[in-house]
């Protein structure tokens, strides 16, 4: 039986998600409406909102998976220039079949989110949708984040806390930990994969730490807590010079 990546901020971790996700890609939207049961557009809808607040000119998606909320935000915003990036390279095969097939202009490139392969000041907003608990450094993340971010621009994190402590939280608890890895298992062939996902999310900061995180690095930020605590957005904003 294949173990599954390290969680939280680990020097290992890197490699073994890029393979892991590289492994599932094939399944992997199918995985998430079976096992999102819906819930998770109303959450996109209000990042997707976050993200074209300032209408960017430049927006980055990073760890874009394959596709659909750099999908979304150009089906919004037609006119924004709208980069998706990832390191799995399976992936991002996927984002560009989606592309072409819904006609949309996308640029899909592999890169790596601690080591973003683009110049200072590059974008108006950056958006991280349910990726950013994979990365092996979260404060790197965020460094790099802010270094490709225009003065002004913003930076949206749509991401699983941990679970409230609430009785919400203890059912979606159990199905995390429970149904989602068993039927995850079943439909990908790689029940790692699916053991992982609950693992990560509670290995991840609670919105308050990232948060803090945030404005360590230089962002002024703020977080929203969805459908009682079972997602968070967190938006923040390079400081503009004066």
């Amino acid at each position: 039986m294949k173990s599954a990546p390290p969680v939280g901020e680990n020097s290992e971790k890197g490699e073994k998600v890029q393979a892991m996700f590289d492994s599932i890609a094939g399944r992997y939207d199918l995985l998430n409406r079976v096992l999102s049961m819906g819930v998770d557009r109303g959450w996109r809808t209000t990042a997707t909102q976050e993200v074209l607040a300032n209408n960017p000119k430049d927006v980055l998606d990073v760890a874009t998976g394959t596709g659909d909320f750099a999908l979304t935000i150009k089906k919004i915003r037609p006119t924004t220039n709208v980069i998706g990036s990832d390191f799995a390279a399976n992936m991002l095969e996927i984002a560009r079949e989606k592309a072409v097939k819904q006609q949309l202009e996308i640029r899909f490139e592999q890169g790596d989110a601690l080591n973003l392969p683009y110049p200072d000041a590059s974008f108006d907003a950056i958006s991280c949708s349910f990726g950013f608990r994979n990365f092996a450094d979260f404060k790197r993340g965020l460094e790099e984040f802010y270094r490709v971010l225009r003065p002004g621009g913003r930076c949206v994190i749509l991401e699983f806390p941990p679970p409230p402590d609430n009785l919400l939280g203890q059912v979606y608890g159990l199905y995390f930990r429970h149904v989602l890895p068993f039927v995850g298992g079943i439909i990908s062939g790689r029940p790692e994969a699916y053991r992982y996902l609950p693992e990560s999310v509670i290995a991840f900061p609670k919105p308050e730490v990232l948060v803090k995180l945030m404005l360590e690095v230089g962002f002024e930020a703020r977080f929203q807590v969805l459908t009682a605590g079972l997602a968070a957005i967190h938006v923040g904003v390079k400081k503009a010079l004066y």
